[in-house]
């Protein structure tokens, strides 16, 4: 059982055309649309994309090449502009706080990031492409079916993430919540025991276990999130060429494919 389900359709924000003046490299592209505006890129002939690594099987390394769901998915997007995509590896709050966006690091950002009001203050986003949920994961055979299960134990939880602000919201006293700096890390410790249990999206959770048997996905908590692509505040034009391809890509099949080519299944309908 999976819940993974298909797409259904503080930094101080500077306007996209005064940061383009004052931070070198702005160039632009196609517009977006019948009679849409320009849209501007920092990189000549690249999409550059912030991420945060790793996050399997959104985004992560293989053979020294970055690879994942959400790749696929802004290569469309890529493909679309007729430019190629360049990923850039950045720390998670310079992503989520929009602070990489303002200052041109990139266009656009991929990280299995969840929709919220706090960072809908900070940067904008692209409609919805992926629902998920918070999950618990330990070691094969725990029987860890809420948080208070864990009393007198520790959860491991990635830092500024909404699996560590479920967390502290909802574990009872006496849980202690261990912050990782990545969900490579978190994984790592539970695996070696170094916590008793991680809390963070579904998605990577049931992924990781598929080539670790001896850690087990034991509980779900159902928190409604969806992800979103995210782009500088204002960048309405780049925004509105990534939803034409969301839009696209659920129409024509697209989305499916490359769903079921990290997923191994089909999304549910």
């Amino acid at each position: 059982m999976s819940a993974r389900t298909p797409f259904r359709p503080v930094a101080v924000a500077v306007p996209f055309a005064l940061a383009c003046g004052l931070l070198a490299g702005c160039t632009s592209t196609k517009s977006s649309g019948a009679g849409g505006s320009e849209i501007q890129l920092v990189a000549q002939g690249k999409l550059t994309v912030c991420t945060h690594l790793p996050y399997e099987p959104f985004q992560f390394k293989k053979s020294g090449k970055v690879v994942g769901f959400d790749v696929d998915m802004m290569d469309l997007v890529a493909d679309e502009l007729e430019v190629d995509q360049k990923i850039v590896d950045t720390p998670w709050e310079g992503i989520q706080s929009g602070e990489d966006l303002n200052a041109n690091k990139c266009d656009a950002a991929a990280a299995g990031m969840t929709i919220n009001d706090v960072r809908k203050k900070n940067l904008d986003f692209s409609a919805p492409y992926f629902d998920a949920t918070q999950a618990l994961i330990a070691k094969k055979g725990a029987k860890y079916s809420s948080l208070k299960d864990l009393k007198g134990k520790k959860l491991g939880v990635q830092a500024s993430t909404t699996g560590e602000e479920y967390a502290k919201e909802k574990a009872p006293k006496g849980v202690e919540l261990v912050q990782f700096e990545d969900v490579g890390l978190l994984l790592t410790a539970v695996k070696s025991g170094q916590v008793t249990a991680g809390i963070n999206d579904n998605g990577v959770l049931y992924d990781y276990v598929k080539t670790n048997p001896d850690t087990d996905v034991t509980a779900e908590f159902d928190t409604g999130e969806q992800y979103g692509f995210g782009v500088r505040k204002g960048n309405s034009a780049l925004r509105k060429q990534i939803n034409e391809v969301l839009k696209k890509a659920e129409s024509d099949g697209t989305y499916d494919k490359i769903y079921k080519k990290w997923f191994g299944e089909a999304p549910e309908k």
